[in-house]
């Protein structure tokens, strides 16, 4: 397809100035004081809510259980005053004693009624009677509301008695008007409404202030880290809750691995530029000076220059590796690999790996197969054709321990410092750069593990003891 072509959507390029610049910002989470403020908001809301409608209904009904004893306790005295006539009807032998029996439509009535006779009211029923419910036998007081009385609700206590000297079933009645006990009630109810919504008021503003007050060490942190960028302070000092305080020492933590990496990263390009300047300085004498053994010159320094830059790279691929987080590798998977590679190039040698089958180190997989690679290579190309792996050596440790044998000649005790120096080898007959066990050193140590050298009790030769923090 011809470059030259059109766009099929047929808008301009990335670089057309007529097309609007669109800026997608991230998605607002929301306020965590708002979200506390609303949930601490709907909880009290809700609690007061239902307080308050049990405790109306219980002082309702203390109220109204109130009033059904003052109805029982006049309708006892009744009865207590009740006697039987010579003629069959029924007197009280003594008054009862509220004045409003005798006001006409006070609100306060009583009524006995039974047999054949009429039913007889008191003083303030007027011309009314009270509609009882005569049909049954009630040994206790009985209530109910009544609403006969047009704009006049009831309420009625009633028992049935036989007096001594009548075998007739005579019914008493209380009745009294609602309208005081329904003010009463509407009153409590206003005092509660009131009441409730003032205390529930008080204690959201009251949340409010506690979530503002218990908020205030983020906004501290935020504070501090703003000055970690305009005052140039490297660490969170100021002291904090114990809450808010492993925040702040992880965010150090942070910042001091940050650092770490920085000055890692700095070390490396200043002393790959270090490394590379003689070489280099090298390599520009020689062409200025048309020196006859350029070829030479230019062969020997590139490869040294090439050690350099992959001894370099192999550190930057593991401290990279090591940040992303934290990895699982099976040490005898890794084992295997490299002993098929290896004995792919040394045929003829005896290659055995023993030891833990199931042991997993904190190291990615591809740094770890570059760690034995080296090891087993190294093991396989110096030894006398004799390689023996033992894979977690020291199983009650902490770290992992990984023994590499040979059989080979060793390295003498004085030596073995310094082979780890980049580039230096102690048999230059064979082919190599010098940079293996260099760089098994700083990819262990960059995980925050060890390498030693020692002499091999078994097989006679160099024994690498790899040591790598379990997983």
């Amino acid at each position: 397809m011809s470059s030259d072509a059109p766009d099929a959507s047929g808008g301009g390029g990335v670089g057309d100035p007529n097309m609007a610049e669109v800026i997608v910002s991230p998605p607002r989470r929301g306020s965590l004081a708002r979200r506390m403020g609303l949930i601490a908001a709907a909880w009290i809301t809700m609690l007061l809510l239902l307080g308050g409608v049990a405790l109306d209904r219980t002082l309702a009904s203390q109220v109204r259980s109130n009033f059904d004893e003052q109805l029982e306790y006049v309708l006892t005295a009744m009865i207590a005053s009740a006697e039987i006539d010579p003629f069959g009807d029924v007197y009280f032998y003594r008054s009862l004693g509220d004045q409003r029996f005798l006001e006409p439509n006070s609100g306060f009535y009583w009524q006995i009624s039974g047999g054949e006779t009429e039913a007889w009211p008191s003083r303030s029923l007027w011309d009314r009677t009270l509609e009882v419910k005569g049909d049954h036998f009630d040994n206790e007081a009985h209530f109910y509301d009544s609403d006969q009385f047009a704009g006049e609700p009831l309420r009625i206590a009633e028992r049935t008695i036989i007096l001594p000297g009548s075998e007739t079933r005579w019914t008493f009645a209380v009745a009294s008007a609602t309208e005081e006990i329904d003010a009463q009630v509407q009153q409590i109810r206003a005092i509660l409404i009131w009441s409730y919504l003032v205390l529930g008021l008080g204690l959201i503003a009251m949340s409010m202030f506690q979530i503002r007050y218990g908020l205030q060490p983020l906004r501290r942190v935020r504070a501090a880290i703003s000055r970690l960028r305009t005052s140039g302070d490297n660490r969170i000092t100021e002291p904090l809750p114990s809450e808010v305080q492993p925040l702040v020492e992880e965010l150090n933590g942070l910042l001091e691995h940050s650092e770490k990496q920085a000055e890692e990263a700095r070390t490396h390009a200043g002393n790959l530029a270090h490394a590379l300047k003689t070489p280099l300085t090298v390599l520009t004498n020689a062409a200025t000076a048309r020196s006859p053994d350029l070829n030479e010159a230019v062969f020997r320094e590139t490869r040294t220059m090439q050690r350099h830059v992959d001894h370099h790279l192999a550190r930057a691929r593991a401290v990279g590796r090591r940040a992303v987080g934290h990895a699982r590798t099976d040490v005898r998977a890794s084992a295997e690999a490299v002993r098929r590679a290896v004995e792919r190039l040394y045929p003829s040698g005896r290659l055995d790996i023993a030891g833990k089958k199931d042991t997993t180190v904190a190291i990615e997989r591809q740094d770890l197969d570059e760690i034995l690679g080296n090891l087993i290579e190294n093991a396989a190309k110096y030894g006398g054709g004799s390689v023996f792996v033992t894979v977690d050596a020291e199983p009650g440790e902490s770290d992992c321990t990984i023994w590499v044998e040979d059989d080979g000649m060793g390295i003498p005790e004085e030596e073995r410092a310094r082979i780890f120096d980049r580039g230096a080898r102690l048999d230059t007959g064979k082919p190599g750069t010098g940079l293996g066990l260099a760089i098994v050193r700083d990819v262990a140590e960059i995980y925050g593990g060890s390498v030693t050298l020692t002499e091999s009790e078994d097989l006679g030769g160099l024994m690498v003891e790899l040591r790598l923090p379990r997983a």
